[in-house]
This record gives C-alpha cells, sequence and structure tokens, in this order.
C-alpha cells in the first residue's frame, strides 16, 4: 500500500467509526438476553453431560508457572 491508500484506509475507518459506534450501541440496546440465554441453553447443558470435568481452571497451574519465574 502506498502513502495515499494508507491515508484514505485510515480516514475511511474514522469516518465510519461513530456509526460502527451507534450500531453496536443500539444491538445491545435492543438484546434480548433472555433469549440468548434459552438459545444457549442447550448447547451448555450438552458440554455438562459430555465433557468431563477439568481438575482445575487452570488458574492453579499458572500460578504455579508464575512462581517458578520468580525464582
Amino acid at each position: 500500500m502506498n502513502d495515499e491508500m494508507i491515508r484514505r484506509y485510515v480516514e475511511t475507518w474514522r469516518e465510519a467509526r461513530p456509526l460502527l459506534d451507534a450500531i453496536r450501541h443500539k444491538e445491545i440496546r435492543e438484546a434480548d438476553n433472555l433469549k440468548v440465554l434459552a438459545i444457549l441453553e442447550g448447547a451448555f447443558n450438552h458440554a455438562l453431560r459430555t465433557l468431563p470435568p477439568r481438575p482445575s481452571s487452570g488458574m492453579v497451574e499458572m500460578q504455579k508457572r508464575f512462581a517458578k519465574l520468580r525464582r
């Protein structure tokens, strides 16, 4: 890309940002969270039934690694 193309690219996104922000805020305001949760309920329940429980959340392992780095 040459300088002119980069300038136009940046300017296009600069102009689009307020419009995209307005769309995002409108979608957030109008979201039906209960409907979304109902849609995801089946997938969540399936995961609970079929996936084995994790031995930990990963936080314990991460803390062990951090402790080794400090030494």
